[in-house]
């Protein structure tokens, strides 16, 4: 464990080699799970204000999920989500012409339509953060056989986690951090 200000980093994240393979997963994580991708409080405002501006990026399905559920849900443990098209695939996602899940928020942010590139849980994954009772954070790898591609796309280009992850990570920590998450991992032995 790497400690980074007061942000405890999983050892995984320096040692993990990862390259997302979207053409070998289809963006499987946007489908895959339980719930949608996990919202941070400070989302909830911003999904409102974007919304209209994303619709035209969704599919039919996702509008009336979105239509039905709302623009995010809260689940059992208090905490908020992107709604899912029948349990399956996030109702911000819509499939590109190869079968690839893509983001429409994300698309819409690509094409200069809005500010907000998408949800930090996605653009950090496969990291997950957690939050103690105390308000400390935890940097983790989430492992899943659906990233098996992008492992050994990673390794293959040798590639560690905290290199492929460094603009989510400066965006959810800034540069300064990243930079201390840097030279923690990079310290000669």
């Amino acid at each position: 464990m790497i400690k980074v200000g007061e942000i405890l980093v999983s050892d995984d994240i320096k040692e993990v080699e990862f390259v997302c393979h979207l053409e070998k997963c289809k963006g499987a994580c946007c489908v895959e799970g339980d719930l949608g991708a996990p919202l941070e409080e400070d989302e909830l405002p911003v999904m409102k204000e974007i919304i209209e501006d994303v619709k035209p990026y969704l599919t039919h399905e996702g509008i009336k999920a979105i239509e039905k559920q709302g623009l995010f849900i809260l689940d059992e443990d208090g905490d908020f989500s992107t709604p899912t098209i029948e349990g399956k695939e996030c109702a911000y996602a819509h499939y590109d012409q190869e079968g690839v899940l893509k983001c429409g928020i994300e698309q819409a942010y690509l094409d200069g339509k809005i500010g907000f590139r998408k949800p930090i849980s996605c653009h950090l994954y496969p990291i997950r953060i957690t939050k103690n009772k105390k308000g400390f954070e935890a940097v983790n790898y989430h492992k899943w056989d659906i990233c098996s591609a992008a492992c050994s796309y990673g390794k293959s280009l040798q590639v560690p986690l905290y290199k492929f992850l460094k603009d989510p990570l400066t965006r959810k920590y800034g540069e300064s951090w990243y930079g201390q998450l840097v030279a923690a991992i990079e310290k000669p032995a």
